[in-house]
C-alpha cells in the first residue's frame, strides 16, 4: 500500500481523491498544479523546490495519461528518484501511451473519488501486465489503379474490422497525389499527421509517445489515423527513406497499419537524372509497397477499372516481390459488368493476369453514403450492410490467420455427439 502521494491532477477532483486517499489510509497526499508540471518538468526542466521536496519523501506519482503531461522526461524524473507511477486516464489513447513507458493500466476518472481511490490502491500493488500482440500482417498497404476503385474506402474498412477486438491500428494516409482519409472521415488536416512522422522519423525522433501525440484517434473504435498531406504541392517531404522509416515506427506503435497509397507506381529516374538524390514523386507508394507485409490490390468491377488493373498488376507484382497480395473486386454490381459479373471477373483475372483467388464487395450506396454523410467508417453506421459483411470476411479469412476450432463440453470429456453416435452405429 502506498502511504505519500503526489497528485497531479485537476484542483476539484484532486481535493476529493485527496480526502479518499486519506480515509484509505494513505499517510500523506499532496497536491500540485498539473499546469505548472505539464510547462515545466514534461518538457526536460527540472522540479522546482516544492516538488522536488515532494518526490523526495514521496512513494507515488499519480498524473493523467496524455502526452503533455506522461513523457519521457516524466518517467525519467520518477526512475531518479524512485518514485512509482500511477497513471490515470479513461481512453484507448491513454491506456497505449501507459503501456509505451511499461507502467500499470491507467486509473478511471470518470467515477467517484472513492472509486478512484480504491483504484488506485490496487494497482499500487499489482504488476504491470502488456496486452499480446495479434498474429497477422503488421503492415498492411492498399493500392489500386488510377479511377478511384474505392482504395480509401477499403482502406477504412479493413482497419475498422482489424481493431475489432481491441486491437490498436494505425490508419496511414501516404497518397501523395490525391490524400482524401481526413476528409472523409471529418478530421482536421491543418497539420498532416504523416508528413511530421516522417520529419520525425528522419530526426530519429519518432517513437510511440510522438505518435501517439501525432495521431487523431477515430472515434469508438481503436484506430489512430495519421491524417495525409493538407496540399499536394508539399509531396516532396514524402521521401522514400522517410517513408521507410516512419511505417517501421508504425509497425512497432500499432498491432496494425493501414497505409492508404496512390495509384501511380512509375519511377521518375529518368524525368529527373540529373538531380540523382532529388525527390520522387512516387517515393511513398513504392517505399509502402515494398515494405509491406501484404498488399490488398482493389479494383471497381466495370471494363475500364478492370483494364487499367490488368495494365499495372505486372508493375506491381514485380515491385512486392515475394509479399503476399489479396486482390479485392470492388462495387460489384451487374449493370456495370452484365449477366454472371462474378464469373466474368474471375475468368478475365485469370486468363490475363493469372489471378485465381479474389475477393469481392458489392455494390452498397445505401452504405456508402451513410458513411460518407456521417463522416465514419460504415461499419459504425451501416454495420449489417453487405459492404460490410464482405470487408469483414476479407479480414477474417485473408489477413488475419484462422482461429482454432473450439472443442464442446462433450468432446473435451470424450464422449460423442449425435452424429458421432450415428457413424459408430452405422
Amino acid at each position: 500500500m502506498i502511504s505519500r502521494v503526489v497528485l497531479v491532477l485537476p484542483r476539484p477532483f484532486a481535493l476529493e481523491l485527496r480526502e479518499q486517499l486519506l480515509l484509505e489510509g494513505t499517510v500523506e497526499v499532496a497536491v500540485y498544479p498539473p499546469e505548472r508540471f505539464a510547462a515545466t518538468v514534461a518538457f526536460g526542466h527540472g522540479p522546482d523546490a516544492e516538488l522536488e521536496a515532494l518526490l523526495a519523501a514521496a512513494d507515488a506519482l499519480v498524473l493523467a495519461a496524455r502526452v503533455d503531461q506522461l513523457t519521457a522526461h516524466t518517467v525519467a524524473l520518477a526512475d531518479a528518484r524512485g518514485v512509482r507511477i500511477l497513471p490515470v486516464g479513461d481512453d484507448a489513447g491513454a491506456a497505449r501511451l501507459a503501456a509505451a513507458f511499461g507502467l500499470t493500466s491507467p486509473v478511471p476518472a470518470t467515477g467517484s473519488a472513492r472509486d478512484a481511490a480504491a483504484a488506485l490502491a490496487a494497482a499500487s500493488a499489482s504488476p504491470v501486465t502488456i496486452r499480446p500482440a495479434v498474429p497477422g500482417p503488421r503492415l498492411i498497404t492498399v493500392w489500386g489503379p488510377h479511377g478511384a476503385p474505392g482504395r480509401s474506402t477499403i482502406a477504412v474498412g479493413l482497419a475498422a474490422e482489424l481493431a475489432r477486438g481491441g486491437r490498436h491500428v494505425a490508419l496511414v494516409d501516404a497518397d501523395a497525389h490525391a490524400p482524401s482519409l481526413a476528409m472523409a472521415l471529418g478530421l482536421p488536416d491543418e497539420g498532416p499527421g504523416f508528413a511530421v512522422a516522417c520529419r520525425q522519423a528522419e530526426l530519429d525522433a519518432l517513437d510511440d509517445v510522438e505518435l501517439q501525440r501525432i495521431a487523431v484517434a477515430l472515434g469508438c473504435a481503436d484506430v489512430d489515423v495519421l491524417t495525409g498531406l493538407n496540399r499536394p504541392s508539399r509531396w516532396p517531404e514524402l521521401s522514400e527513406k522517410r517513408v521507410r522509416a516512419a511505417l517501421a515506427a508504425c509497425a512497432g506503435w500499432a498491432e496494425h497499419t493501414v497505409v492508404d497509397v496512390a495509384a501511380s507506381l512509375e519511377r521518375d529516374e529518368e524525368i529527373v537524372s540529373d538531380v540523382v538524390s532529388g525527390p520522387r514523386r512516387n517515393a511513398a507508394t513504392l517505399a509502402a509497397l515494398e515494405t509491406a507485409d501484404h498488399i490488398v490490390a482493389v479494383l471497381a468491377a466495370d471494363p475500364v477499372s478492370v483494364a487499367r488493373f490488368l495494365r499495372s498488376v505486372g508493375e506491381l507484382r514485380a515491385i512486392a516481390g515475394s509479399t503476399p497480395l489479396t486482390v479485392v473486386v470492388n462495387r460489384l454490381r451487374r449493370g456495370g459488368v452484365g449477366i454472371d459479373a462474378r464469373g466474368q471477373l474471375r475468368r478475365t483475372l485469370e486468363r490475363y493476369a493469372d489471378i485465381r483467388e479474389m475477393w469481392f464487395v458489392p455494390e452498397d450506396r445505401r452504405a456508402a453514403d451513410a458513411a460518407m454523410l456521417a463522416a465514419r467508417p460504415a461499419a459504425e453506421v451501416a454495420g449489417r450492410s453487405a459492404m460490410v459483411s464482405a470487408i469483414r470476411r476479407i479480414v477474417g479469412e485473408a489477413l488475419l490467420p484462422p482461429m482454432p476450432v473450439a472443442t464442446t463440453r462433450r468432446e473435451r470429456r470424450g464422449g460423442r455427439g449425435p452424429h458421432e453416435r450415428w457413424a459408430a452405429s452405422a
